[in-house]
């Protein structure tokens, strides 16, 4: 599923919802199915001439003759087979992305489903249209078909993994559009190829339908709380818990039902009523976490994409505050490499009840830098900050990540930069690189280990060079940098200390966490160790 400084926040609403209306969603598809059922078996006047109209349907599909092709493709590949191992593929990807229970889920609705249709095909015992393709014949039941409850029931896990995981609304409205595509030529084409009778594809339809429903009921694929399988941390805080919300909220769709989210589950994990901050333009968090700490707040819960994250830890830095990170962005690497989820509920669960972590925050100087400047992930010369500096808004704001991609594409080939390195206070040396990273952790996105041997409390800063001579040079350095090869030359060179300067010989695009900073020759690094409290999972 695609996940992924913009992308809006989920707030599952369907998945919210109470067992009993979940169980009356399933109760009402199965009713519906059982009266389609009696009237195919009663022989209904009004079902019958429905069910004669699949002929002219499957005749003129034959008669076509281009589309007998294209149709036996389509039943090939969602026959049980094809289903099969689409069900595993979804259901390894969630155990991969730590989607334990939604991987369940997955298995145990299309099982179910499967074993459900197998039977009801022997009881009602309906023979297969006169009129299908002679083309691989069948001869086994024909009520319900068991294509349509299939696709239908895979359909309704996808549209519920979606909703779980997929931030942007319009990339949720392109697979819930593209979902909805798969289901109905499925289902149409069980009916151009004469396999069942328009009745059958409905009783599928149903059939699938009711099973999601009653999935969703009997087993929520939703993540439970961390905190409740682990024996409850000592807590030298009092009972009346001040926790406070630095908000930026461009990254939320519904802010309200944001804060209900919030809200609720603070009060179920013993905290007080939240304290609400809002990022501005002029303002992307500094002001909201000097306001929290002012007012004594015992945890500062940060939503919102890499910069407003960094900006809230540099406030906080110091004061022995934790801060909850809710990642909303479209890297959300700091998450990412402190293994917090992206997943909103989970984040916020670990958020309220996971424990404090130290970890380091790096002070950065340089021309154009301005003072009390920071970041907590990564600062970069070049290639990596010609891309951020590159990507456009309206178009990140609409397919996020991807936006990312096509600014990559653009500078792909940045000129090299001469630039000269000091680490520690050593004298400087000389090199070319496409890009230079200091990295404060190890990964990036897609679990890509730049930098694999960084830690973010470990005190030092870790330094890769990147010099790709030709377009193709960049198969082989993507390599060695998958496969964490430790060898260095002027292909991928590395360096590692507590302070680092770089010089540019000509001004260079530069970016902190992500952020486009301006071109600049210069920058100074030096790593703060343990500096910042962050909320991690136990």
């Amino acid at each position: 599923m695609p996940g992924i400084a913009a992308g809006p926040v989920i707030l599952v609403p369907v998945l919210d919802r109470p067992r009993l209306v979940l169980l009356g969603w399933a109760a009402l598809s199965f009713l519906l199915f059982g009266l389609v059922a009696v009237a195919v078996v009663q022989g209904w006047g009004p079902i019958a001439q429905f069910d004669d109209r699949g002929s002219p349907a499957a005749k003129y599909a034959v008669d076509s003759g281009w589309l007998i092709r294209p149709l036996r493709v389509v039943e090939v590949t969602f026959q049980t087979r094809g289903m099969t191992i689409m069900t595993i593929a979804v259901a390894v990807l969630m155990l991969i992305r730590g989607h334990r229970r939604a991987a369940l889920y997955t298995v145990g609705v299309m099982v179910v489903t499967t074993v459900t249709y197998s039977l009801i095909k022997l009881s009602v015992g309906r023979t297969r249209p006169e009129w299908q393709l002679k083309q691989a014949l069948l001869s086994s039941k024909s009520f319900p078909s068991g294509h349509a409850a299939s696709v239908t029931a895979f359909g309704g896990v996808l549209i519920v993994l979606v909703v779980m995981l997929v931030r942007r609304g319009n990339m949720r409205r392109l697979l819930y559009a593209l979902i909805g595509v798969m289901v109905v030529v499925v289902c149409l084409d069980r009916v151009l190829l004469g396999r069942h009778y328009p009745s059958d594809v409905v009783g599928g339809f149903l059939l699938g339908m009711g099973m999601v429903a009653l999935g969703l009921a009997v087993y929520s694929p939703l993540p439970r709380s961390h905190a409740g399988q682990l024996p409850e941390l000592p807590s030298a805080y009092p009972s009346e818990r001040k926790l406070a919300v630095v908000l930026n909220p461009s990254k939320v769709e519904d802010v309200d039902a944001f804060r209900t989210i919030v809200n609720t589950m603070a009060a179920e994990a013993g905290w007080s009523l939240p304290a609400w901050h809002y990022t501005t333009v002029q303002d992307p968090g500094t002001g909201m976490a000097e306001a929290a700490a002012v007012a004594g707040a015992d945890l500062v819960m940060v939503c919102g994409g890499d910069g407003t994250v960094r900006e809230v830890c540099a406030e906080l830095a110091g004061t022995g505050i934790p801060v909850g990170i809710i990642p909303a962005g479209t890297g959300n690497l700091l998450a990412r490499n402190l293994d917090i989820p992206l997943f909103l509920r989970a984040a916020i669960d670990i958020a309220l009840t996971g424990q404090d972590r130290a970890i380091d925050m790096v002070q950065v100087s340089g021309d154009g830098v301005p003072e009390d400047t920071h970041f907590m992930v990564m600062a970069g010369m070049g290639f990596d900050a010609a891309i951020m500096e590159g990507v456009n808004d309206e178009i990140k704001a609409k397919v996020g990540w991807i936006a990312y991609v096509l600014s990559a594409l653009k500078s792909l080939m940045f000129p090299a930069v001469r630039a000269e390195i000091s680490v520690d206070g050593a004298e400087f040396t000389s090199h070319r690189a496409r890009t230079i990273v200091v990295g404060n952790v190890g990964y990036l996105q897609a679990g890509m280990p730049l930098l694999p041997d960084a830690a973010i409390d470990d005190g030092l800063l870790d330094v890769v060079l990147l010099h790709p001579r030709r377009f193709l040079s960049w198969i082989p350095l993507a390599f060695r940098v998958l496969a964490k090869r430790p060898r260095t030359d002027e292909l991928v060179n590395r360096m590692t200390g507590r302070t680092v300067v770089v010089r540019a010989a000509a001004d260079t695009p530069r970016q902190l966490d992500g952020d486009s900073i301006g071109p600049g020759r210069e920058l100074r690094m030096e790593c703060i160790h343990g500096r910042v409290l962050v909320r991690v999972p136990r």
